[in-house]
């Protein structure tokens, strides 16, 4: 089975066995552009082409016959509003997560129409991180794009057309778009009216693991496949992590580090809050609360920025910097002896929904180090994941346990801090690849390899690792993470004044 997944910074190819080894992988980068303040873009064809060439390298790493993949799961990032004309040609780059152009048109929609008659059918709040602001955005500001695009698309939707000719919108990814009613996973077509987005301008909603179409000859050649493989919708690249992770039943948490970090609780209701992300799981009759972050990518930003040092020793004992930066951060105590850091690098998502908060370091003094901020980092992403969960416990979200994914799952020290700060067991699964996994696993579904989902996650995905929290440390760090909050209520005018001067 392959699985790929439309990172932000990168694309990822991986074949997996039935029982969930990985076979192979390649992962091939491409950029984000930042034409203008609030701007940021990526081009659907480089993500095609980065597709290319990873299923190209992976397929060669293997040695695998590509006759013997089984079906093709493909999973993205969220929020994506890629111009399609009818002859399927890109007529723009696609404004991504963090885009925020449309801001004022959010400002202006929620006056006309109010919040709560958005909130009911969606469930989700109108910000201009959405695919929906960002379509109104090319009506009012590219009238000749919108008019001449036939259909708007997600980026997993986009490589499955790519690869089969099919234009299609997968259920998980719906919630981008405000007038899906989370409900019933249809289009509702009095608000898209209200909103004044024709229905026509969206493809038809497939579930995620049902088979769309088969790769084309032109496809396979490009790609090192073979014409005919079944390919599915997709999804959601959190939902398919969250489904690569395990959690397929109501309770478990799925909480990943990256640069678009967060966590998703399973539940079998659509229940809402404003201040979260709602969207369909995957796995059929499921929904996922989720919240979004940007900090995950505040610890690769010291190590660019300043962690010279151990990029150096890593050179000279062999040891990832990553590691030295851990094993640093572990000899100071827990709480930083004050350190906070507030991880908004860009911006913050859920529950602050503030375009302007900035990165923060809190507490210095002289007798503050570099290893102090290493863990004020690791530990400014912990408080962010538990405000999340705090706020989900609102929304009556019962978390029962955290299901770690993604690459900072593999540091035992930042995922005991996790385990500390929200006072929950974490449990780590044995491979870093949940994502992919995860779009494999639709693919196996929807193939017929797996008869449902409790079979494909029961036969592919294991625990290698439990962390429970230290109560002691738990109680230490409730303190902080008031402060935390604290710092954030009283820095946030100081944000609004800052971005209004830049």
């Amino acid at each position: 089975m392959l699985g790929i997944d439309i990172g932000t910074s990168a694309c990822k190819a991986a074949l997996f066995d039935t029982n969930g080894n990985v076979l192979a992988q390649s992962t091939k980068q491409y950029g984000v552009y930042y034409p203008a303040p609030g701007h940021a873009e990526q081009d659907p064809r480089e993500w095609w082409e980065a597709v290319c060439l990873a299923v190209r390298e992976t397929i060669r790493i293997s040695r695998t016959d590509a006759r013997q993949i089984a079906g093709i799961g493909v999973d993205g990032q969220s929020w994506s509003a890629i111009p399609l004309d009818k002859y399927g040609n890109v007529l723009d780059k696609t404004p991504i997560w963090m885009d925020t152009r449309a801001e004022g048109i959010c400002k202006e929609v929620s006056e006309r129409l109010g919040f709560d008659r958005i909130f009911e059918v969606c469930g989700n709040p109108f910000e201009p991180t959405y695919t929906t602001p960002k379509i109104l955005w090319y009506q009012r500001y590219k009238p000749d794009i919108y008019h001449s695009t036939y259909k708007f698309l997600q980026c997993n939707s986009y490589i499955v057309y790519k690869l089969t000719g099919k234009i299609t919108q997968d259920i998980s990814q719906g919630y981008g778009l405000h007038f899906f009613d989370i409900q019933t996973g249809q289009w509702d077509g009095k608000l898209s009216e209200e909103l004044g987005i024709p229905l026509e301008k969206l493809p038809d909603i497939h579930l995620c693991h049902e088979v769309v179409g088969e790769v084309t000859r032109q496809a396979a050649e490009e790609c090192g496949l073979y014409a005919g493989i079944p390919v599915v919708a997709g999804g959601l690249d959190a939902a398919c992590g969250t489904l690569g992770a395990g959690v397929v039943k109501p309770g478990q948490t799925q909480e990943q580090g990256g640069q678009a970090g967060g966590m998703s609780i399973c539940q079998d209701r659509a229940a809402a809050h404003p201040k979260l992300i709602l969207s369909y799981h995957v796995v059929p009759d499921l929904w996922l609360l989720q919240g979004g972050t940007v900090g995950g990518g505040s610890l690769k930003w010291f190590r660019q920025e300043l962690g010279a040092w151990e990029e150096a020793q890593e050179k000279v004992m062999g040891i990832s910097a990553f590691q030295i930066m851990d094993n640093e951060a572990a000899a100071i105590q827990p709480g930083s002896e004050g350190v906070i850091f507030l991880p908004y690098m860009a911006g913050e998502r859920s529950p602050v929904w503030d375009k302007n908060a900035k990165g923060v370091f809190y507490g210095l003094d002289y007798g503050k180090s570099r290893a102090h901020m290493i863990r004020a980092t690791l530990e400014g992403c912990a408080y962010a994941l538990h405000h999340n969960l705090v706020t989900a416990q609102e929304a009556g979200a019962d978390v029962k346990e955290l299901i770690a994914m993604g690459g900072a799952a593999n540091s035992r020290l930042w995922t005991q801090i996790k385990a500390d700060v929200t006072g929950k067991v974490i449990k780590v699964p044995g491979s870093d690849t949940a994502t992919t996994l995860g779009a494999a696993i639709l693919a196996g579904t929807g193939s017929g390899v797996y008869t449902d989902f409790y079979e494909a996650v029961a036969r592919t995905v294991s625990i290698t690792r439990i962390h429970g929290p230290d109560l002691e440390v738990h109680a230490k760090y409730q303190k902080y993470f008031e402060v935390y909050l604290k710092l954030y209520d009283q820095l946030k005018s100081v944000f609004a004044e800052s971005g209004a001067i830049q």
